[in-house]
């Protein structure tokens, strides 16, 4: 706990994290000594609290006392990354993820990616504190397996914890993806220090993850989160989960390039995309569309920002459910787009929940980007040695 509120703070008093935890200050100090002592923790100069009186010591944590590495793995891609304590990615590096979807070549081909990131980090093994492995769900955490992935056929129920831990010699700890990037923004991104907020993740599909009063919220099978499967549209497209017009169906970047090859074939509109899906319609992908967009092209804007309606929908849902501080937009799947992404959700939240009379919940990209999920597969070897648990600390 008093870790925890050094690291979110990043300058804290020993009187304030007293104030702050309800320990004492004798607590406290003993505590901080430890952390001292330990290397953790760090003095940073000294600074007078609102009332005056003796100056108090600064405590930061030391970014550099510990590294941790973590695997995002996507079915289109590989993300492996270095960061310190402070949550600041090192070393990033992506490769394909390999085609034939064998897990026991994807997890070698992540293993290879570890000890590559590794070696280019200047790290061995021993350096760093474990490694983190964020999946596409549905998981079960506590078995450290994947259970049928809906975009990854014939896997049901792969130990990929244990298979990566083999091949690797590390530690290894293992969450879905979306969980670990909201983990990613409460160490180091939009929701440190945030009590309760809700993150969107954008990859290849659309998840989600929840801190609510500073813990993890994982539900009775630890896969709570799923906001891509909010049905939007009842006679909408089948999705794979067994609903229909999901928002994961609806509004993934299958979803938005199908949407904008619809409208250049169309053609009654002028557009950037439009000679190049001419001469290949496969030239037209995610990518494509959300750099045209962010350029002001009319047709791919027109998409994303239908795309972003349907996400603000889902948003306003949870904030009345839950009554958040703050929804994080983040991932690769909105890469360039952000701002559009946030500026029509920002709009739906002023203006829909019931609480908006009281206070307006706020909406902020991820300033992880495009590596949020990566930086919180990293993250997730963080927050399992460092941030308080409240089921153990109940238990205690």
């Amino acid at each position: 706990m008093v870790l925890d509120q050094i690291q979110m703070a990043d300058g804290i008093s020993r009187v304030e994290i007293a104030q702050r935890t309800g320990l004492t200050p004798q607590t406290v100090s003993g505590i901080v000594r430890r952390l001292l002592d330990e290397g953790i923790v760090r003095e940073d100069g000294a600074s007078r609290g609102a009332t005056g009186g003796k100056p108090r010591t600064t405590l930061r944590v030391d970014a550099g006392a510990g590294r941790a590495v973590g695997v995002h793995f996507d079915p289109v891609h590989l993300t492996c990354a270095v960061i310190d304590l402070l949550g600041r990615p090192l070393v990033v590096r992506r490769r394909p993820t390999p085609p034939d979807a064998d897990p026991a070549r994807i997890v070698a081909a992540m293993a290879e990616l570890v000890f590559a990131v590794l070696a280019e980090a200047g790290l061995s093994r021993d350096e760093v504190l474990g490694l983190g492995l964020a999946t596409p769900g549905p998981i079960e955490r506590e078995l450290g397996m994947i259970v049928a992935p809906p975009q990854l056929t014939h896997w049901a129920r792969v130990p990929l914890q244990r298979m990566l831990s083999d091949l690797t010699g590390l530690p290894v700890t293992l969450d879905n993806d979306a969980t670990a990037a909201a983990i990613g923004e409460r160490w180091a991104g939009a929701g440190k220090g945030v009590a309760n907020f809700a993150h969107f993740f954008f990859g290849t599909g659309i998840g989600g993850g929840l801190i609510l009063n500073y813990q993890v919220y994982r539900g009775g099978s630890l896969n709570a989160g799923e906001f891509g499967h909010a049905s939007l549209l009842p006679d909408g497209p089948e999705c794979y989960c067994g609903n229909r017009g999901c928002l994961d169906r609806i509004a993934n970047p299958s979803a938005i390039v199908a949407e904008t090859r619809r409208r250049l074939a169309e053609g009654g509109q002028e557009s950037m995309l439009s000679q190049s899906f001419a001469r290949n319609p496969a030239s037209v992908d995610h990518a494509a569309v959300r750099i045209a967009a962010a350029e002001g092209d009319p047709v791919a804007a027109a998409v994303i920002d239908e795309a972003a309606a349907r996400v603000a929908v889902v948003a306003t849902a949870i904030v009345n459910f839950i009554d958040i501080d703050l929804v994080i937009l983040g991932g690769h799947g909105i890469q360039f787009v952000e701002s559009r992404y946030v500026e029509v959700v920002r709009s739906a939240l002023e203006t829909r929940p019931l609480s908006r009379h009281i206070r307006v919940v706020e909406v902020a990209a991820s300033p992880l980007g495009p590596n949020a999920a990566v930086v919180g597969s990293a993250a997730l070897v963080l927050h399992r040695l460092y941030s308080p648990q409240l089921s153990a600390l109940l238990a205690n």
